[in-house]
């Protein structure tokens, strides 16, 4: 199974990292994650990362200021596909959880919750601290490997 995701990196003005905890969700269930999800048949890719966090945090982004932040291949547990990850330089509304999300708060990168979907951490720290544009996950759902 393949699959093309998107996901967005929101900052507040301390740098922490907007999080929402997954609810209902067939993947990660009752773990912190980015908003996000796949891409719907049609849909360009900034688009479908507003869309998905209209609908899982109320969050209004225009598509055209979001910014290519990295891609992530993976291939994990039999499924692969390809993670745009996008930077959102502002929006409207105030975060809440909405579809599939049951609470959102902020975070300092180096202090992540513990229950957080383990290939958060490692995304974060390669494309927004050390400015990595690809990085690859291969079987081990804790580790990502960067590539220049």
């Amino acid at each position: 199974m393949r699959n093309l995701l998107v996901w967005v990196v929101m900052q507040d003005e301390g740098g922490r990292v907007l999080l929402g905890r997954r609810d209902g969700s067939a993947y990660g269930h009752g773990l912190w994650g980015l908003p996000g999800g796949g891409v719907e048949r049609g849909e360009g890719l900034p688009e479908a990362a507003a869309r998905e966090v209209w609908e899982e945090m109320g969050l209004t982004l225009d598509p055209a200021r979001l910014s290519l932040l990295g891609v992530r291949r993976y291939e994990v547990d039999g499924a692969q596909g390809t993670d745009f990850l996008f930077r959102a330089p502002d929006w409207v509304g105030q975060p809440q959880p909405l579809h599939k999300t049951s609470e959102v708060a902020w975070f300092a990168l180096g202090d992540l919750p513990p229950d957080t979907l383990p290939w958060i951490a490692p995304l974060l720290d390669a494309h927004l601290r050390r400015g990595a544009r690809l990085t690859e996950q291969l079987h081990d759902v804790h580790s990502a490997r960067v590539i220049a």
